[in-house]
């Protein structure tokens, strides 16, 4: 038998200094890459969003967990995005005895390896693949109900504002996800750019090279010194982008 809830949670806690009060909010899969990071060490926590409210941000979280597991060579998959308390409770469990099999009881300071980044408990996120309704994600006092009309009130209902309450309630709910979609873009517009800027490098590279004509142009390693930069501009990086040499794994998505 593993630990029960409360004592997992309770260690989640201390471990990373969170605020978590159920087994579920360990779904977002922030919690779970940091403990592997007080094991290791070189989890890149600048990319895992501690406070992810969206299945897509939990996916995010996960698909570095997945690249960790990877990299260490450990044989662990499981669906877990969907924030069910029995399916989180089992792994919790697992990672637990992993820790505690693995942690070299060296020092770790959680909220100094997150940078300090505010970690948002999710103390009141909805259950994933719900209606339209979860929009309104980690929101306080979400309705947990019904949806409601737009306009008219509910059936029998004799309070005239109730419908205009709830719309006022949806829209608030749907310029908060509109506003995390629109930094959602932002980071894909720096990403294409990124990745723009080195195609045109690797362009004007091969260009001055073609005009160039057949000519050596070795390095003193005896390298083309051309090929060798075009190979810097490939693996350059920028803030944001690092992919530590161990995780550098596919995609391939199975949580």
């Amino acid at each position: 038998m593993g630990e029960s809830r409360t004592e997992l949670v309770a260690w989640v806690n201390d471990l990373l200094q969170l605020n978590y009060n159920k087994i579920e909010q360990c779904g977002t899969g922030g919690a779970y890459c940091q403990i592997m990071d007080s094991i290791y060490g070189d989890v890149p926590m600048a990319r895992v969003k501690m406070n992810a409210k969206h299945e897509y941000e939990f996916i995010a979280n996960f698909k570095i967990l997945q690249g960790i597991f990877r990299a260490k060579k450990i044989d662990k998959a499981q669906r877990l995005v969907k924030c069910k308390m029995q399916d989180n409770l089992e792994f919790l469990q697992w990672v637990k005895r992993f820790w505690d099999s693995n942690f070299g009881g060296q020092g770790y300071d959680p909220v100094g390896r997150r940078r300090g980044v505010p970690t948002d408990t999710p103390a009141t996120i909805a259950p994933l693949g719900a209606p339209a309704r979860s929009v309104g994600l980690g929101v306080s006092g979400a309705r947990s109900g019904g949806k409601t009309p737009v306009t008219g009130h509910r059936s029998g209902s004799t309070q005239p504002n109730e419908a205009l309450q709830a719309a006022r309630a949806q829209m608030q709910a749907m310029q908060g996800q509109l506003e995390d979609m629109q930094v959602q873009m932002q980071g894909l517009e720096k990403e294409r750019d990124f990745y723009f800027a080195k195609l045109r490098d690797i362009e004007i590279l091969v260009q001055q090279r073609l005009e160039g004509g057949d000519q050596a142009n070795l390095n003193e390693a005896g390298e083309d010194a051309t090929l060798s930069e075009i190979q810097r501009i490939l693996y350059s990086t920028e803030e944001g982008f690092e992919v530590p040499a161990e995780q550098a794994v596919d995609e391939e998505e199975t949580f």
